[in-house]
């Protein structure tokens, strides 16, 4: 497709590389999805559409961006990716994977003799999945190729093929690197173990030479979309448009287009803000940018709080937290958030911006009602900063739901404790999905400060539950289980602090 220039009606063309191309593509609607132009425009109908709101992986595609001198490979849901945030990228498909002599990728020999595709259709979003991990990780445990596939549904081979397979890739892996030296069969786990070959090294040059100085301006009917490259140039596109929806990682905003059918008339997207996306590690604690990926996020709060690690691997699956950030995560305002409650007992505060002018406000204080926020009209979260956690409080925190994978909590508790002298000195309890917002619990936080940190403590403090919170019953667990969760984890949070295991029994009520 020719290159055009920026005019009036169409705005600049987005540019990508797909297949060693490089791509300019115009006229078409800001919200569409790259799964839909992947099928529809292109062809190319390896890229499934199974639910169409980044849940079964069908859909999985790899972005290669670049990354100081090298590439950063990661699975993204296509079905909820808007085309322009392709700009500037490396679009790899299931079709992108055949070898220069048109044999199988050892990804997908290693699906094919594993026999672990049956009906066939979630095999293309399996194979991106693995495709994803062959590129980052040299030798993963099980464990890590399950977690990887964590965002991929199949019906049929009860998986156990599948990651026998991720297994087995490596093998094959090994093979065709002696034979071939293509880009897409080198596995490698960072930059620092290896050197670029020619293949690699083409594909950097090509990533700079469409790498954008301006502001993205994409116009289609009565739609715009704007992707800025600096703080500044957002601060003053949000100023001129209050009413634009700012667009982040696209895992909720995509859905609004694709399930409820939504127009959105102006688009800010953030994705292309580098300041947004830098976290820094301070004396004061870890402060992380908005638009920091909820994988980078998580990356740099767990190497502080080694607490959060299953929360981390519960929350969402690898394509979501790929592309969705913390900043999108925090200002949606959702009351079953799992970010929110473990960042408000942490005691986390948001630098908001609007225009040239910033303040902070406490995370406990951003949420003002259900999905409402403390935002004024133009403004904007710009960071998250997390303060370093005083040596002597105990952290944990607990997700509640049907399955581990991928799944919305019932009922999300964090609990951070600072004991002195066997007393409580401090504490902060937060939960999601017991009220409108996420919200701390005020009353149960009074009951135990100042009182030992024992049993008959903590079950006075358990009654106070029932005055922080009055849930409600919907298809996720009825009022009665989520009170009854929750008094159960702050017990659990005794137990374990207190060096004994976890209960086996607690009271329970149907979900």
């Amino acid at each position: 497709m020719a290159t055009r220039q920026r005019t009036a009606t169409h705005g600049d063309p987005i540019r990508f590389v797909l297949d060693g191309e490089i791509r300019s593509v115009d006229g078409v609607a800001p919200t569409r999805t790259v799964l839909n132009f992947l099928r529809e425009d292109l062809g190319r109908t390896g890229t499934k559409e199974g639910c169409a709101e980044g849940d079964c992986g069908a859909c999985t595609v790899v972005l290669g961006e670049l990354a100081g001198n090298d590439v950063r490979f990661r699975a993204v849901n296509a079905c909820i990716q808007f085309l322009p945030t392709l700009d500037g990228k490396e679009l790899i498909t299931v079709e992108s994977l055949k070898g220069e002599d048109g044999a199988l990728h050892p990804v997908q020999r290693a699906l094919v003799d594993c026999h672990a595709s049956q009906c066939g259709f979630c095999t293309p979003g399996f194979v991106m999945s693995l495709f994803a991990l062959y590129k980052t990780q040299h030798d993963p445990s099980r464990s890590q190729i399950a977690d990887a596939l964590a965002g991929n549904l199949c019906r049929c081979t009860g998986y156990r093929p599948i990651v026998d397979a991720g297994k087995k890739m490596y093998e094959y892996g090994a093979e065709r690197q002696d034979r071939h030296q293509h880009w897409m069969n080198c596995s490698f786990s960072s930059a620092n173990d290896r050197e670029l070959n020619q293949s690699e090294r083409e594909m950097i040059e090509r990533l700079r030479a469409i790498r954008r100085s301006k502001t993205l301006f994409v116009r289609h009917g009565g739609s715009t979309f704007y992707a800025p490259l600096t703080l500044k140039e957002l601060a003053d596109l949000r100023l001129a448009h209050p009413d634009a929806r700012i667009l982040a990682g696209g895992t909720d905003v995509a859905l609004w287009v694709t399930k409820q059918h939504k127009d959105l008339p102006v688009v800010i997207y953030v994705g292309d803000v580098a300041e947004l996306k830098a976290i820094d590690r301070t004396d004061a604690g870890i402060d992380i940018g908005a638009g920091a990926s909820l994988t980078d996020a998580y990356d740099a709060l767990v190497s502080t709080h080694p607490e959060l690690s299953e929360l981390y691997r519960c929350f969402a699956s690898p394509p979501i937290r790929n592309a969705g950030t913390l900043g999108g995560n925090i200002a949606n305002g959702s009351p079953i958030g799992d970010s929110m409650p473990v960042l408000m007992v942490l005691g986390t505060r948001l630098l908001l911006r609007k225009g040239r002018r910033a303040r902070e406000l406490g995370l406990d204080e951003f949420y003002v009602g259900y999905q409402k926020t403390a935002l004024e009209p133009g403004e904007f979260v710009e960071r998250i900063r997390v303060p370093r956690r005083d040596p002597l409080s105990l952290l944990r925190t607990y997700k509640i739901s049907k399955r581990f994978d991928q799944d919305i909590s019932a009922a999300c508790g964090a609990f951070c404790i600072t004991l002195q002298k066997g007393k409580v000195a401090e504490a902060r309890i937060a939960f999601g999905g017991m009220a409108a917002t996420p919200k701390r619990a005020a009353a149960t936080e009074n009951a135990l400060v100042g009182r030992d940190w024992s049993e008959a403590s903590v079950k006075a403090a358990m009654a106070a539950l029932d005055k922080d919170f009055a849930p409600i019953t919907d298809m996720r667990a009825s009022a009665g289980y989520r009170c009854s969760v929750a008094r159960n984890l702050l017990y659990k949070c005794y137990l374990e602090t207190c060096g004994q295991k976890a209960p086996t029994q607690v009271v329970e009520f149907a979900m």
